[in-house]
């Protein structure tokens, strides 16, 4: 199994780790592209360590790194791809927990992307429940042809979740929130969606505005710095 690194960013407040947040990148990225978000929110989460690992295999396009592979071309290849990376993924929270001395309860899982699919599919199979699970412009991968009920059995824990996603993304259309949110909803998990007026395959201040809230919320009890 590929062990997993990428950039970290330590406490704000220059202590010891009361949280983690755990950023996941897309496809054709790395760990550094996501490792900026934790500097935003460090002022609403100054006791947080952030780290953002990369993806264990290089980039079918030629650059970056990827979960799984993408061609378009199965409809099966995300469900598979979800199911061959999330050990890699798990190991690496696991190890990350242990190093810092914190549990589940102090975890928060960030995805973009094709990162928003790991983040989705391993923070509801975690035997115990997460702070929360922020999905950005990305969707829940579910078997080709399941439904709810195929979710719902596989599910071991719900943490809080919430997905953004912008209204002109050309890569994942908005539908894809939508229809993650009916998934979801029909599995009796409960979901709150922001979504992103005038916004493309990205991040865009309202998004950053409510994921740290809501990271926040989840890591704190708290909703403002």
């Amino acid at each position: 199994m590929t062990t997993l690194t990428g950039p970290r960013l330590p406490p704000r407040s220059g202590g010891a780790p009361r949280q983690l947040v755990v950023l996941l990148h897309g496809f054709g990225a790395d760990g550094n592209d996501l490792i900026e978000l934790g500097r935003a929110w460090q002022p609403l989460l100054p006791d947080a360590a952030f780290v953002s690992p990369h993806a264990p295999e290089p980039c079918i396009q030629g650059f970056g790194r990827q979960w799984f592979s993408l061609t378009f071309r199965d409809p099966h290849e995300r469900w598979r791809g979800v199911n061959r990376a999330a050990p890699a993924l798990d190991a690496f929270l696991d190890a990350e927990l242990g190093r810092l001395g914190l549990d589940e309860s102090r975890l928060a899982l960030v995805g973009f992307s094709q990162g928003c699919m790991m983040a989705l599919h391993v923070g509801l199979r975690r035997p115990r429940r997460l702070a929360a699970v922020v999905g950005l412009s990305g969707l829940l991968v579910v078997e080709e042809g399941k439904g709810p009920d195929s979710l719902r059995q596989a599910i071991r824990s719900v943490p809080p979740i919430l997905l953004v996603h912008g209204d002109q993304d050309d890569v994942i259309p908005v539908e894809a929130l939508f229809l993650s949110t009916d998934l979801l909803a029909g599995a009796e998990v409960p979901v709150e969606w922001h979504l992103s007026a005038g916004t493309a395959h990205g991040i865009d201040e309202g998004a950053l505005h409510h994921a740290g809230l809501f990271l926040a919320r989840g890591l704190t009890g708290r909703s403002s710095a």
